[in-house]
């Protein structure tokens, strides 16, 4: 039977796999939508128009993603009970920064809250604590997952920098290494770290 922290944990997945989803089917239909209709060849304020557009119909979603992701960082580190606390919380102070400040500004706080509790969780699963509360228990499966998460909270930060050329240029680079390295760890550590070591065999369970 499924435990409540599963179901918590299945839950999130699916909300955030489906808006992932809606985000992508959004940009793949922009851009045909902006080749087919030929908008590179239209005034300047059409352009703007229809990219102002966009924004207002993905705004929405993106939205969604940060708020997901602001509760599925702290749900390594804390308690059911806990986590549905710091959400209240969280959803209050982006209400009253909302308010007092704007939308933006208050996403923002959400984005750099999470970005300093996913560098937390990545330092413990890298130490290999046992405080974590993961899916599954191999190490480098529980630090592969640590930096693709980071390397979400990245990329969505970036939207908010990227006027700033130099600082969007840091950011897409060290979400792309965050994000591949990721990746490598949790599909391919085993045949890596067998290469560089030169082992034969190697168990990601006898590491935890």
């Amino acid at each position: 039977m499924r435990s409540k922290k599963s179901s918590y944990d299945y839950y999130l997945i699916l909300a955030t796999t489906a808006v992932l989803f809606i985000i992508s089917v959004i940009c793949i239909w922009g851009m045909f939508f902006f080749k087919m209709a030929q908008i590179q060849q239209m005034a300047p304020a059409e352009k703007v128009g229809y990219l102002e557009h966009m924004n207002s119909v993905i705004a929405p979603f993106v939205i969604c993603l940060i708020l997901l992701l602001g509760i599925c960082v702290p749900k390594r580190l804390l308690s059911t009970s806990w986590l549905n606390r710091f959400g209240v919380f969280l959803g209050f102070v982006v209400i009253i920064i909302t308010v007092v400040v704007n939308m933006k500004t208050g996403l923002l706080v959400v984005l750099t809250a999470s970005l300093g509790l996913q560098l937390t969780v990545l330092v413990l699963a890298m130490a290999g604590s046992k405080r974590l509360h993961f899916e599954t228990k191999g190490y480098w499966l529980r630090v592969g997952s640590s930096l693709i998460h980071l390397g979400l909270i990245l990329f969505i930060l970036d939207l908010f920098f990227y006027g700033n050329k130099t600082l969007h240029l840091v950011l897409f680079w060290v979400t792309t290494g965050a994000t591949i390295l990721g990746m490598i760890f949790c599909f391919y550590a085993e045949a890596v770290v067998n290469f560089v070591t030169g082992r034969q065999t190697f168990s990601d369970e006898n590491i935890t």
